[in-house]
């Protein structure tokens, strides 16, 4: 199960890196308060603010669930390069990045470096 929750982490650390990308801190400035509540379309800029707040906590609650089974170096390498394989999985898919043969085989050498980290353990 302690996997499970690592692998959880992962995906949530990628959400928040995501949600990071998307936030727009001068959008939140200019948000107009007071007639929010009349207008709730201009609370539209806060929405990756709260995906941020969201993901990040759950992220943090996953990792340390998962750490209390799995050695620390052992799981924060394997949540790190899952998290590294999935930002690149959604850039290549969703945003159309360029993924060449050299991206496929340096992140198959992550992914058999987490294999190899989840077979000591």
């Amino acid at each position: 199960m302690h996997w499970f929750y690592l692998f959880v982490a992962s995906l949530l650390e990628v959400c928040w890196t995501y949600s990071l990308k998307a936030l727009n801190m001068q959008k939140i400035k200019e948000v107009d308060w007071v007639n929010s509540l009349s207008e709730p379309s201009t609370l539209a800029p806060i929405i990756p603010l709260l995906a941020y707040i969201a993901f990040g906590l759950g992220n943090v609650i996953f990792l340390s669930m998962a750490m209390r089974q799995i050695p620390t170096a052992t799981a924060y390498a394997a949540w790190m390069a899952l998290a590294v394989v999935g930002l690149m999985v959604v850039d290549s898919l969703v945003l159309k990045q360029p993924f060449t043969l050299q991206h496929l085989f340096f992140t198959s050498l992550i992914i058999i470096g987490v294999m190899g980290l989840r077979r000591l353990s």
